[in-house]
């Protein structure tokens, strides 16, 4: 992999305003889809829901289970709790209709036992029970939302610090790219907003600020060997040098997670899912977004310079 991307000299900076173009396009796209459907759609974890830990006499059938399950609601996650040996799963599913902040764990557990019982999928007992209201839900919902502008926060300083303010605007607007197309494809495909998904987005933020820090490493090495040559080209250039690096880390990041999707289970497939998807455009961010944003405001730095400034400088 390396030998081949050894002398890359492809022209990314000339595709920079037709990549912008394309992201403006998933985002919009993104914006329709949740408003046609109101909204993106948000977890137990941040609506609120019951989660039971049922254990079987025999071994049971995630998928008889799902289907039992289906009369009281299609929002629902069904998953193996435990060891294989244990015969147990998690239920995990909204509140049941009628049921309110406060009210008692018997009428979610009720729910599942009468549906379950219907449906003949085996003896079990209930070995514990949980409820997460609609109070704790919004709670939770604010320090995930705190939590990412915390992370975005930190990011822009520490990348003003280390760098020109113009590559830290660029930094900071690949990354919130990253966040707003990775919530674009979660509502294209229905993927609902949890915990597991919050912790996937801010992976995804260390990990596409890593990858960007790597190209602007170079293009600071090559600005200063390199004074003469414009921005455009010392960006070009850097971009192609770190190519075999970056193509390298997200190939195997890549190939990582999409093995945790297809055979990680289905709790973990919305974590998978959206850590696949932040892979893709982060390394597209990195390419792409980050440096032209820096370029953009490079230019327009320069233009609004007096020809004394700019002599001075």
């Amino acid at each position: 992999m390396q030998h081949i991307f050894e002398n890359a000299n492809y022209n990314f900076v000339k595709w920079r305003w037709h990549a912008i173009a394309f992201s403006w396009i998933l985002v919009f796209a993104g914006l329709g889809v949740a408003v046609m459907r109101g909204g993106v759609p948000m977890g137990i974890d941040f609506t609120g829901g019951t989660a039971v830990v049922l254990k079987f006499e025999q071994n049971p059938s995630e998928d008889a289970v799902r289907s039992a399950l289906d009369a009281i609601t299609t929002d629902k996650i069904v998953q193996r709790y435990g060891a294989p040996a244990d015969n147990s799963l998690l239920i995990r599913m909204p509140m049941v209709q009628g049921m309110e902040e406060g009210a008692t764990l018997d009428q979610g557990v009720r729910a599942i036992n009468d549906a379950l019982g219907k449906a003949n999928v085996g003896k079990f007992t209930v070995v514990s029970t949980e409820v997460v209201g609609p109070v704790i839900g919004k709670d939770l919902q604010l320090k995930g939302i705190y939590a990412t502008i915390a992370s975005l926060v930190g990011i822009l300083f520490y990348i003003w610090m280390r760098f020109e303010w113009t590559f830290a605007v660029g930094a900071i607007v690949a990354t919130f790219h990253d966040i707003i197309v990775t919530l674009a494809f979660l509502v294209f495909f229905n993927y609902d907003l949890s915990l597991n998904v919050i912790a996937a987005i801010l992976t995804i933020t260390g990990y596409s600020v890593n990858d960007t820090i790597v190209i602007f490493d170079r293009i600071r090495e090559n600005r200063r060997s390199k004074r003469r040559d414009s921005l455009e080209k010392v960006v070009n250039e850097s971009v192609n040098q770190t190519l075999s690096r970056t193509i390298i880390t997200s190939g195997t990041t890549l190939l990582t997670v999409l093995s945790l999707f297809l055979f990680g289970g289905e709790v973990l497939k919305g974590f998978a899912f959206t850590m696949i998807i932040g892979i893709v455009t982060g390394t597209y961010s990195s390419m792409y977004i980050a440096a032209s944003i820096a370029i953009i405001l490079t230019g327009n730095q320069s233009k609004g310079r007096t020809p004394a400034t700019s002599k001075a400088s």
